[in-house]
């Protein structure tokens, strides 16, 4: 038998400390429940018990707190009553009644993503179905909730992406704009017909100026390398620029006017 010397309210409960030491975190339901009270002898087997109770309680109500602030998928769950070293058969019965209350429920969570991702990120498909696995969500119920995440709404939310990277890159060549919008399409997850329908659908202005583009950056090249000598000069404006996407007819233009404005 145990005799309990003190019982104190702590923030997760109740601090139970009995007088050969013992010292148990409770909750104030088994509190109520079993009428434990300073002074009181209580048996090892009803300490075990309590203890059991108590990890599931206060391991319920951290749930609780957990999914009150957004959803939450199974394995986040999981895992994060582990961190709170709750015993591994508590946190099943916590799970289960998490369950029982549709408190929990990775199909409920899956598609509320895949609706937030769509209002509010600039991910495709896959960059929503990798973060998905990442929580834990099996490939079939991702899948299910993709079915949401239509071509349409693919368009839409590419288009988005494309516009913004064509006023990001306005200073670039057509061709070196086309390859960073590409890849970034590549890299937020959309599905390659997706993308070559965006890259088809690019709205460059009619009257873009490519070549005054070309020109800016060639005269920054012209700077940085005008101490070379003229066929150095030369060979290095050339693959820099065409690096940079543009045409080797306008780049050998640009050498040949540079050259007779020096003359």
């Amino acid at each position: 038998m145990e005799v309990i010397q003190s019982i104190k309210k702590e923030k997760t409960g109740y601090l139970l400390t009995t007088k050969s030491g013992l010292k148990m975190t409770i909750s104030e339901d088994s509190l109520v429940r079993h009428r434990l009270l300073k002074g009181s002898e209580v048996s090892e087997e009803l300490l075990n018990q309590v203890k059991e109770e108590a990890s599931f309680d206060i391991g319920y109500q951290k749930a609780l707190n957990y999914l009150s602030y957004q959803l939450r998928s199974e394995q986040e769950i999981t895992d994060y009553l582990k961190k709170q070293e709750i015993s591994f058969p508590q946190i099943v019965k916590i799970m289960d009644k998490l369950k029982e209350l549709s408190l929990l429920n990775d199909q409920v969570f899956a598609e509320s993503y895949v609706r937030t991702a769509i209002r509010t990120t600039d991910k495709g498909p896959q960059g929503v179905k990798e973060f998905l696995m990442k929580k834990g969500v099996d490939g079939g119920t991702i899948d299910d909730a993709l079915s949401l995440f239509d071509h349409t709404h693919q368009l839409v939310l590419g288009k988005r992406l494309t516009e913004k990277m064509l006023r990001k890159y306005q200073q670039k060549s057509q061709k070196e704009r086309v390859n960073k919008i590409r890849q970034q399409l590549f890299i937020k997850g959309f599905h390659a017909d997706v993308i070559s329908q965006l890259i088809d659908e690019l709205d460059f202005d009619e009257e873009e100026d490519e070549y005054g583009l070309l020109v800016k950056q060639g005269d920054k090249l012209w700077r940085r390398h005008e101490r070379l000598d003229t066929r150095k000069r030369h060979q290095k404006i050339t693959q820099s620029l065409y690096q940079k996407g543009f045409s080797f007819d306008d780049i050998n233009r640009y050498i040949e006017e540079k050259e007779m404005e020096l003359e």
